[in-house]
């Protein structure tokens, strides 16, 4: 009986890969970031500072000495792109990480214990909701004030609603399940049910809202960068790159297209994860 109870769900998950690999939009996804990753880990290691300047090269066109052109200071666009990757990648996943942990952990207390707490921490949430995330956001940042970091903590403060919200929806639906009273009649505590049996069933909504999250943040930290609430010059920073050379858009486009195209695949990348993810998790479109 251990046996065949054990065997479930290691052919679930098998069965779960199988439909991921089929999902061509998610192996599209996959592929694509998984090129960002290497160029940003591997590429600056070949190239040159992002600060370095050469006045005599400025607003150069693509070449052979210089790829993707340069800016209006002579800096190498390439090498700029692909050091904003490694920013804006660490920037999107630890976004998603701290407003996944901060909203998981609100919602698990407000679905598990219910009364007074539920009524509390909901109310909190939808003063969040209320507002618009980007002027939410920009509010936070100049409040803090403009750096990378404040960014970071701006988008991580409108983004956990969205995770309280979906896992208190899950531990509703959980916790008068069989499973979960068979638990609470062995004795187990609040604590242990929350943690070994409502949590890792509700991972499967948590890792798609995460996966389209990721994007959102590095778009949203964009266009704080991009109107000067974000990373300030001369950090390469792909919405601080766009916002820098967007007034010589007409006489070298490259130079705010470049990051503009690596925001683009990037938030592409990660939306179509997240599509081949749901796709796969939900017995419905199944």
């Amino acid at each position: 009986m251990t046996t065949t109870l054990e065997r479930v769900p290691k052919r679930s998950e098998n069965v779960s890969l199988r439909r991921l690999r089929r999902n061509s939009g998610a192996m599209l996804g996959f592929v694509l970031l998984l090129f960002l990753l290497v160029a940003a880990l591997i590429g600056p290691l070949f190239l040159g500072s992002p600060g370095a300047q050469d006045l005599a090269v400025r607003l150069s066109p693509p070449s052979a000495a210089h790829w993707l052109g340069t800016d209006q200071l002579g800096r190498d666009v390439l090498t700029r792109v692909l050091n904003g990757a490694r920013i804006s990648l660490s920037l999107g996943v630890g976004v998603m990480l701290a407003s996944l942990v901060s909203g998981s952990l609100i919602g698990l207390l407000a679905g598990l214990l219910g009364g007074w707490w539920d009524e509390v921490l909901m109310r909190v949430t939808d003063v969040f909701l209320a507002f618009p995330s980007l002027i939410l956001a920009m509010a936070i940042s100049a409040a803090l004030g403009p750096s990378l970091t404040n960014v970071m903590i701006a988008v991580a403060l409108v983004s956990w609603p969205t995770y309280a919200r979906l896992i208190r929806a899950q531990v509703l639906a959980l916790r008068e399940r069989e499973f979960v009273e068979a638990a609470r009649a062995l004795g187990s505590s609040q604590g242990r049910v929350a943690l070994r049996h409502l949590l890792p069933n509700s991972l499967a909504p948590l890792l798609v809202q995460g996966s389209f999250d990721v994007g959102s943040a590095i778009l949203t930290a964009a266009g704080l960068g991009f109107i000067g609430f974000g990373a300030q010059p001369p950090t390469p920073e792909w919405g601080a790159m766009v916002s820098e050379t967007r007034n010589y858009i007409s006489q070298a486009p490259w130079a705010s297209s470049a990051p503009a195209v690596a925001i683009l695949l990037t938030v592409l990348a990660f939306n179509l994860i997240g599509d081949g993810l749901r796709d796969v998790f939900d017995p419905r479109g199944r």
